[in-house]
C-alpha cells in the first residue's frame, strides 16, 4: 500500500485551519492536492481570499501553495488519501480534557474513509487517547477495520505562534504510526516538507507522550520561578534580579516568571495528569506546579492594588490600563489567556479598567473574555498601568504620559520598559 504510494496520488485533507493547520495546508499544498476544511465559514472565506487572521501566513504564503483549496464542506474532502487532523483540545471548566472537537472531527474523518487511507492526529492528547479514543469513532463511522483497512499516524504540533524564525518547517517533527509500514509513510511523507528533519519514535504512545511533557516540563520549570516571586515579594528583592545573577552559572536554565497561557503549557499538564489519575496515580509535582501558575493573575492584581493603595490613591473609582491581552507577544492569540484573570479581578475592587491591545482581534476578545478593547489608551488618566504582554509596540510608547500624576503606579510585568520608569516588576 504506503510504499507504492508517490506525490501524484497522495491527496491531503487537513481538519482544522487554525495555528496548527493553515501553516500544514499551505506547506502541503506547495507539493500535494490538498484540501483545508474547517467549520468556520467566515474563516474559511478569509482564506479563500488569502487573508489570515492569525498574521502566521502572508500573502506570498497563499500564492505558494498553488494546489489547495479551502472548504467548509467535508464532502470535499472524499478524494483524500490523507487525512490530518489539527483541532482544539481544550480543558473544560474542571480542568478535565475536552475530546468534543477531536470525536467530532474522528466521525467527520470516518465517514469519508476508504481501504488505505491514513488518518494522522497531531492535537495535543495524552498517551493512548489516539488508539482508545479516536480510533473506535473511526471504526464505527467508516465500518472499516483499523490496521487491516485504513491506517493511523501521530506527529504532535510543535507551532509556536508569532515565532518567525522557528516555523513549520523549520522545527523537527516527531512522526510515529499504527503499524511500521504506516510509521514509515507517515515519516515520508512529513520528511518532504520539513526542512529540519523528522524523528521516527517507535510507538503512536510514545509520540502522544513526548508532546505533552515537552510542555509540562515547561509548565514546571515556570511554576518554579513564579513561586521565587512570591517568596522575594515578600523578602523585599527584586526577582529578576536574582536570576539575571544565577544565570552567570553555566548550567542554569533561564526561565522567567510571568502568567502561563497559550494553546500547550497551561493545557498539556492536564492531559498527561488525566491519565496518570486514570490509572491510579496522583501526579504531585506536576499539578502542584499548575496551581502556582494558574494563581499568578491573582498575585499580579493584588501587588498593583496593594501599591495603588500605599500611594494613596482610593480604589473605587480609579483607573488602570492593562496594555496586552494576548498570551504572548507580537501574535493575536488569545488562547487561555490569563490577562483576563487580572482585570476580574481589578474590577473587583471596583476599578475602571482599559484594555489596550493593537494585535488582538476585538470581536475574539469580547466573543471569549467579554472584553472590550479600546482602539488607544487615554492621555493623562490612569491610576495604575499594567503592562502585561511584550508587545514591541508598548516598548517604544510614553507611559508617563498616559498617568494622571506621580502617584500612579507603572507594573512592568514583563520587564520590557526602563528601570526609572516602572514602579513595580514581577
Amino acid at each position: 500500500m504506503h510504499s507504492s504510494e508517490t506525490k501524484t496520488n497522495v491527496r491531503v485533507g487537513i481538519i482544522g485551519l487554525g495555528y496548527v493547520g493553515l501553516p500544514l495546508a499551505l506547506e502541503f499544498g506547495k507539493q500535494y492536492q490538498t484540501v483545508g476544511f474547517d467549520i468556520d465559514s467566515r474563516r474559511v472565506e478569509e482564506l479563500q481570499g488569502c487573508y489570515d487572521r492569525t498574521r502566521e501566513a502572508s500573502t506570498d504564503d497563499f500564492r505558494a501553495s498553488r494546489h489547495i483549496r479551502f472548504t467548509t464542506d467535508p464532502a470535499e474532502l472524499q478524494p483524500c488519501t490523507v487525512f490530518i487532523i489539527t483541532v482544539p483540545t481544550p480543558v473544560d471548566s474542571y480542568k478535565n480534557p475536552d475530546l468534543t472537537f477531536l470525536l467530532r472531527a474522528s466521525k467527520t474523518v470516518g465517514k469519508l474513509l476508504k481501504k488505505g487511507d491514513v488518518v494522522v492526529y497531531e492535537s495535543t492528547v495524552y498517551p493512548g487517547c489516539t488508539e482508545e479514543e479516536c480510533v473506535p469513532v473511526l471504526e464505527k463511522a467508516s465500518g472499516l477495520v483499523f490496521n487491516t483497512d485504513f491506517f493511523c499516524g501521530y506527529s504532535p504540533e510543535r507551532i509556536n505562534p508569532g515565532d518567525k524564525e522557528r516555523t513549520l518547517t523549520k522545527i523537527l517533527k516527531i512522526t510515529s504510526g499504527s503499524t511500521p509500514e504506516t510509521a514509515d509513510f507517515v515519516n515520508r511523507l512529513y520528511s518532504s516538507i520539513i526542512e529540519a528533519g523528522t524523528y521516527l519514535a517507535p510507538t503512536i504512545k510514545v509520540a502522544e507522550a513526548a508532546k505533552a511533557i515537552e510542555n509540562a516540563q515547561r509548565d514546571v520549570n515556570i511554576s518554579f520561578v513564579n513561586e521565587l516571586a512570591l517568596i522575594f515579594d515578600r523578602m523585599g528583592i527584586d526577582t529578576l534580579d536574582v536570576l539575571e545573577a544565577a544565570r552567570t552559572k553555566w548550567n542554569f536554565l533561564n526561565f522567567r516568571p510571568g502568567l502561563v497561557g497559550g494553546h500547550c503549557i497551561s493545557v498539556d499538564p492536564y492531559y498527561l495528569a488525566h491519565k496518570a489519575q486514570s490509572l491510579g496515580y496522583h501526579p504531585q509535582v506536576i499539578l502542584s506546579g499548575r496551581r502556582v501558575n494558574d494563581d499568578m493573575p491573582l498575585y499580579v492584581a493584588n501587588k498593583l492594588v496593594k501599591k495603588m493603595s500605599q500611594h494613596g490613591i482610593y480604589l473605587a473609582g480609579s483607573r488602570v490600563l492593562v496594555m496586552g491581552v494576548t498570551f504572548k507577544e507580537n501574535c493575536p492569540d488569545i488562547r487561555n489567556a490569563k490577562v483576563p484573570d487580572i482585570i476580574s479581578e481589578l474590577s473587583s475592587f471596583g476599578i475602571e479598567v482599559d484594555v489596550y491591545d493593537p494585535w488582538a482581534v476585538a470581536d475574539e476578545v469580547d466573543h471569549e473574555f467579554g472584553i472590550q478593547l479600546i482602539e488607544k489608551p487615554t492621555e493623562q488618566a490612569y491610576d495604575g498601568i499594567v503592562v502585561a504582554v511584550a508587545h514591541q509596540e508598548f516598548r517604544m510608547m510614553d507611559m508617563h504620559s498616559l498617568t494622571k500624576d506621580s502617584n500612579s503606579v507603572i507594573f512592568d510585568l514583563k520587564a520590557v520598559l526602563d528601570r526609572s520608569v516602572a514602579t513595580l516588576r514581577i
